[in-house]
């Protein structure tokens, strides 16, 4: 799984958005390594193992010929607190990295195979994760 060398702080604020405001991802919006790339439709945070399933998903799909790119990395770590603890007593303990996906961002990218195994294997790695999706080509 993915995960940064060291972190500034230990535990980060919840980012609470103006449900009224479009919110775009302004970076990484574009197709740049490979033929075909997964892009994010709608908003959510993907946490490091989500990102890994569908890593091996795609890694399954392709084989040998293919190359995979992955496009973001949870840097943002996230708490939780223990199950069965009552209110208050502050801010739980960090349990893992996740990473903010805003609508447009090229999550994944895909190169050397024909264009239904790299849709297909697109399309896989994109129910593995918690957000709409869809399957891009480069221009």
């Amino acid at each position: 799984m993915l995960f940064p060398k060291k972190v500034k702080f230990r535990k980060s604020h919840t980012f609470r958005r103006n449900p009224k405001r479009a919110m775009v991802a302004s970076r990484g919006a574009e197709v740049s390594f490979g033929s075909h790339g997964l892009k994010a439709v709608t908003h959510a945070r993907v946490r490091s193992n989500q990102i890994e399933s569908a890593r091996k998903v795609i890694a399954r799909n392709l084989g040998k010929s293919g190359k995979s790119w992955i496009r973001i990395f949870p840097d943002k770590p996230y708490t939780q607190k223990p199950p069965e603890v009552k209110l208050g007593k502050g801010k739980g303990d960090p349990v893992g990295y996740e990473v903010e996906v805003w609508p447009g961002r090229v999550l994944f990218e895909v190169d050397g195979v024909a264009d239904a195994i790299a849709v297909k294997a697109l399309i896989g790695a994109s129910k593995k994760l918690p957000l709409k999706a869809k399957v891009v080509t480069r221009e």
